[in-house]
Order: C-alpha cells, then sequence, then structure tokens
C-alpha cells in the first residue's frame, strides 16, 4: 500500500526530527496562547515530545489504523505526556504553570477527562500536520486516510 522511503541518513533524520519538534513546540505555544492568553517555556517542550509521538504513531500505523483509532490513541499519548510534564514542572519543580484541581475527574491536578477529550481532536490536526510537513518538507508520500 505504502511505498518503502529511501534510506535516510542519520543527519537527516536527526535534522527531520528537530524540525517537527520545533513545528510541534511552536504549535502548542500559540494554541495556548489563543486558548488562555499565556503559556510556559515547558509547554514549548511538551508541544514538541507529543508533536513527534503523534507523527511516530502516524508513521507505524500507516494504512493499518482508521483515523479515529490514531486519535484516541494520541490522545491518550498527549495525556500521558501531559501528566509527566505536569508532574516534573508543577509537583516537583513548584513552578505551578497549570493545575486542574477545579475541574472533574483530574488526577493530581495535572490532567484532567475535558482535555483528554480535547486531545482526542487536536490529535486529528496533528496528525494531517504531521503528514503535510513529511510530505511538503521532507518529499514523503502523500497520506490517505481512512476514518474507521
Amino acid at each position: 500500500m505504502y511505498a518503502e522511503k529511501p534510506e535516510e541518513t542519520k543527519t537527516a533524520k536527526l535534522l527531520k526530527h528537530f524540525i517537527l519538534f520545533g513545528m510541534g513546540g511552536i504549535a502548542y505555544i500559540v494554541i495556548e496562547m489563543l486558548w488562555r492568553g499565556y503559556s510556559h517555556w515547558s509547554m514549548f517542550m511538551l508541544g514538541g515530545m507529543c508533536f513527534l509521538v503523534i507523527g511516530f504513531i502516524n508513521e507505524q500505523s500507516r494504512g493499518k489504523l482508521p483515523l479515529l483509532t490514531q486519535m484516541a490513541i494520541g490522545s491518550a499519548s498527549i495525556t500521558l505526556l501531559e501528566f509527566l510534564t505536569g508532574y516534573i514542572v508543577n509537583i516537583k519543580l513548584g513552578m505551578n504553570v497549570w493545575s486542574y484541581y477545579d475541574m472533574p475527574y483530574n488526577i493530581m491536578g495535572q490532567v484532567c477527562l475535558e482535555y483528554t477529550v480535547m486531545w482526542f481532536f487536536l490529535s486529528a490536526g496533528c496528525i494531517f500536520a504531521d503528514d503535510y510537513l513529511r510530505y511538503r518538507l521532507f518529499g514523503e508520500e502523500k497520506a490517505r486516510y481512512r476514518l474507521i
């Protein structure tokens, strides 16, 4: 279904992942600025990691997983990364970047059900953006999707 990609050098792979990390970090900061009016440098790091993880899931599942399944895995992955980042940044380092203690169904104030649902829908945008960037910037094959 998908053609094999030519072998990339380690440097080319590293550069590609660095660019994708940066794009994800910038996107996360912009979304947060639009959503709550401010952000923090740690959100750039979290956004970059989330974008790389969703891209990895996307690349590994080409033609195997429906879009909705990828979105569910993406949402769970983002929630896990958000929890780990929150545990380190907010609890261990005491930076208090965010708190979901006032939200229902939260875990230690670092993640909550409402945002997990939101990550489900934002994961679709990440999947499409990852595919678009890989196609336009790195000459990878144009993606095809199946919903279910």
